[in-house]
Formats: C-alpha cells, structure tokens, sequence
C-alpha cells in the first residue's frame, strides 16, 4: 500500500501588499503571488538561537574552571589521564568559544544557522569535542579515586583540586551534549 505521509501546516492571513484584506477576507486581487516559504521553528538549544548560545557559554566556563583548577596544581603533569584532561578540556573551551561567537552573531544579525552543511560542522565538532571531554573526565575521575581512596594519599596530592577539575569536565560533557543530540537530530530530519 502506497500511502503519503501528511503533514499539517497551518494557515494564516497572509500578508498583501496591495491593501486587501487577506485570503477569505473580501478585496483581494490575487496579485500576491509570492507567498512566503514555511520554515520549521528553531528550537532553542540549536544553533543560533538564545538557548544555543546559552548552552556554549556553559560548556565554556566549566571547560575554562576545569582547564584551569587543573593547571594550577603543580604535579598534574605527573599523571597522563590530567594532561589529557588539560587537553581536552582546552579544546572544549576553545571550541565552545567560537561556537558561542557564532551563535552571537546570527542572534544579532537574526540569520539562521539552519544550513545543512553548517549544522553537520556542529554536529561533528561536538560529537569529537564531547567524547574527547567524556573520556578525559572519565580517566581523571579513575585517577583521582585510585589516589583517594585506593591509595589513602590524599594529603600528599591534591585531591579536591582533581576532582573539582574532574567534576567541571563532566559538567562541561553534560551541557555539550545536547548541542549535539540537538544537531543531530536537526541532521536526521531533513
């Protein structure tokens, strides 16, 4: 059985420009016929829109605590799980940051970020920079209950220290991943 998909759109009062009334409203010549394009909604969270860029500047300031709890202890270099936390969450700040910029700048010149080609970029780079990140804090967290708990040498290292800076990659893992569930899914709609 062959049977098509129905969609609803709603319909509107669709502007005139030559001063009718509308569709169904008496004195329209039917000169009008440039009707405007349906675009779908953008939900906030995806690019461009306030959510979105909320969303980064989460990702943002937990990716920069963490970075920075972590760099300044003076023996993470000593252990390779916080160098790659170090460099994990670094490039999460770094690419949260742009990403922010981005979102500022559609929000301000009201342009969607709605490309095919755009949100595949997102979907991408927040995929890498998510798992990167989740595997980072997933490490440190190992690290740091080995040292606490395992080894009980908590007072020779600095513990709360590594496990703020674990805590903030996981919370920075957290808000980017619903930049990219949001993309793509954005992706597997069209």
């Amino acid at each position: 059985m062959n049977v098509s998909h129905a969609s609803v759109h709603p319909v509107e009062d669709l502007p005139t420009t030559d001063g009718g009334v509308g569709i169904g409203g008496g004195n329209n010549n039917n000169n009008n016929n440039e009707v405007p394009r349906v675009r779908m909604k953008d939900i906030q969270g995806m690019p461009g829109t306030a959510g979105g860029l909320a969303l980064r500047i989460c990702q943002f300031v937990s990716a920069v605590m963490g970075l920075c709890i972590m760099a300044t202890t003076s023996d993470f270099p000593s252990v390779t799980a916080f160098c790659y936390l170090v460099a994990a969450t670094g490039l999460q700040s770094v690419w949260s940051i742009s990403q922010a910029i981005i979102d500022i700048y559609a929000l301000l010149v009201r342009r969607s970020l709605q490309n095919y080609r755009v949100v595949s970029l997102f979907a991408i780079g927040d995929g890498i920079t998510s798992t990167l990140t989740f595997a980072a804090a997933c490490a440190s967290a190992g690290i740091t209950v080995l040292i606490d708990n395992d080894l009980n040498s908590c007072a020779h290292n600095h513990c709360s220290q590594f496990e703020t800076a674990t805590a903030m990659a996981f919370i920075s893992w957290f808000t980017t991943l619903p930049s990219f569930l949001l993309n793509f899914w954005s992706l597997a709609s069209r």
